[in-house]
């Protein structure tokens, strides 16, 4: 009887016939922020394992998605008074990703269905839905789309559709660029296989990002002191200023 249940344990642990797995990694897991950095591109490939000739019912597709840590803010509303533009209203968002990126090797609407997109949470309209609203304010909702609209300008969520190259329905690889400003932390890289609009299999890693350096040290102090930081600023102010206002002087002589 024991022998038994072990056989059938050690089946039920083997992966299922036909079964697809995802074999990937990063060009780089660290990203360090220095004085002169301006950007990072990631690459991300990899390759798929399987047990049993190719599915021949629907063609393979990669999705990657690559989300920066979730940072509170406040989303505010400029109306027109008196013939000023000022903030009127706003929200306060608990929690929303400082960096989103979806990269894929089809159009995301026709290679994800709509009941796996909402499951793993995947599309921009999905990532912006869960985002943490703390203080209401009338029709939120346009705050929220107002959020997406402006990120989606300065870069820092996008949408590549087709930028994922895959070759014989097993080799992908897919190049990310990671914008300048970027926020310290965890980004969460996912990798997802889907087939008819259904995921078979995913893979996550994550790339660490921090400051070196003279960012580091002023972070730090920012943080920490910052007493001693304002000394410090408005120092380097008043010597700034003297050295333009001395530089002048020898110019007009």
């Amino acid at each position: 009887m024991i022998r038994a249940l072990t056989l059938a344990l050690c089946l039920l642990a083997l992966p299922a016939a036909g079964s697809e797995t995802i074999v990937a990694g990063l060009s780089q897991s660290r990203v360090s922020i220095t004085a002169n950095f301006d950007g990072s591109e990631i690459l991300i490939y990899g390759a798929v394992k399987r047990d049993a000739p190719e599915p021949e019912d629907a063609p393979m597709q990669v999705i990657v998605t690559v989300e920066g840590p979730s940072t509170p803010l406040t989303i505010r509303r400029k109306e027109k008074t008196a013939g000023i533009w000022i903030n009127r209203s706003a929200v306060n968002v608990g929690s929303a990703p400082s960096f989103y990126a979806v990269a894929t090797s089809g159009p995301l609407d026709k290679i994800l269905s709509s009941t796996e997109n909402l499951r793993h949470k995947v599309s921009l309209d999905q990532i912006i839905s869960d985002v943490g609203i703390t203080a209401q304010a009338e029709n939120s909702d346009d705050f929220i789309t107002a959020l997406k609209r402006i990120r989606i300008a300065d870069g820092s969520y996008r949408l590549d559709d087709n930028s994922v190259i895959l070759k014989e329905q097993t080799l992908f690889r897919a190049d990310v660029q990671l914008p300048a400003n970027l926020t310290e932390g965890a980004y969460r890289v996912r990798i997802l296989l889907t087939r008819d609009g259904k995921v078979v299999d995913s893979s996550e890693q994550r790339i660490f990002v921090h400051k070196e350096g003279l960012e580091r040290f002023l972070f730090n102090m920012a943080k920490q002191q910052s007493f001693l930081y304002g000394l410090a600023s408005l120092a380097m102010a008043v010597v700034a200023g003297w050295a333009a206002s001395a530089g002048f002087r020898l110019l007009r002589r």
